[in-house]
């Protein structure tokens, strides 16, 4: 429990190579989960966030995956455990504390913006 995984989602569209982030965190039976177009940096602004649907679990184990449908690539790129300082996993506003290599530290997601820094 307390999983999350940052994964580098690669596909091809419209002759061009799109890339987006997917950002998921272990909730019991499946992954809450979110995208972003950038990733955030330490103590600077915040970026757009995007709530997608629940991913399932089987995406904090993989490390590469050619996905269906022509629907792309997706590589991990961070992973570790975090710990829960929200009131609760289920409303518009997260705040975990994350230990990866590129999200460390407190990653504050409230509606479609996130932020990380170091400060908690």
């Amino acid at each position: 429990m307390n999983k999350w995984v940052l994964l580098e989602h690669k596909f091809h569209s419209a002759n061009s190579l799109d890339i987006h982030y997917d950002f998921l965190v272990e909730n019991g039976i499946d992954c809450l989960t979110w995208k972003f177009f950038k990733l955030p940096l330490l103590n600077q602004a915040s970026i757009e966030i995007f709530k997608q649907p629940n991913h399932r679990l089987v995406w904090l184990s993989r490390i590469e995956h050619e996905l269906s449908d022509n629907r792309g690539y997706v590589k991990r790129i961070d992973h570790g455990t975090f710990k829960n300082v929200s009131d609760k996993l289920n409303s518009e506003n997260f705040r975990f504390i994350l230990d990866g290599a590129l999200l460390c530290g407190l990653f504050e997601i409230s509606a479609n913006s996130c932020t990380l820094s170091k400060n908690y």
